[in-house]
């Protein structure tokens, strides 16, 4: 059994969907930045440019989330859970007029867990990663 590198709750998969519904097909992009760098940020499917060095780390609510190369090698021992709390994020990310937003939270992967993810290899990377999975 595959050990999920990112997770949804509940309340963000139920404004995902809202968010689909009315932008359609959608994806998620962790950079690893400052300030509101630091938040997943949504946007319509193909309005971001993916890189070959963009890390695939799965799909939450039919939409696949990337994260920075570089984040990865920070956070490639944490599972990253979306959630979504009131209050305005960025203005690039679609869910900012909604008076919400989207954050990680995140927590450690076991020794058990994290093992297996070596054991499978690399995490997929680049734009093609996605229409692989």
């Amino acid at each position: 059994m595959s050990i999920d590198r990112v997770r949804v709750t509940p309340a963000a998969q139920e404004w995902i969907e809202k968010l689909t519904a009315m932008h359609g097909p959608l994806m998620f992009h962790q950079s690893g930045g400052c300030c509101d760098g630091s938040a997943p940020m949504c946007y319509p499917r193909g309005d971001f440019k993916i890189g070959e060095r963009d890390v695939f780390l799965g799909v939450i609510a039919n939409t696949p989330f990337y994260i920075s190369g570089p984040q990865f090698e920070y956070w490639q021992h944490t599972r990253l859970t979306v959630d979504v709390v009131k209050g305005r994020g960025s203005g690039f990310s679609v869910e900012a007029p909604e008076g919400i937003r989207f954050l990680i939270r995140s927590e450690m992967f076991s020794d058990e867990e994290y093992q297996q993810l070596k054991a499978e290899g690399e995490p997929a990377r680049g734009p093609q990663a996605f229409k692989a999975a």
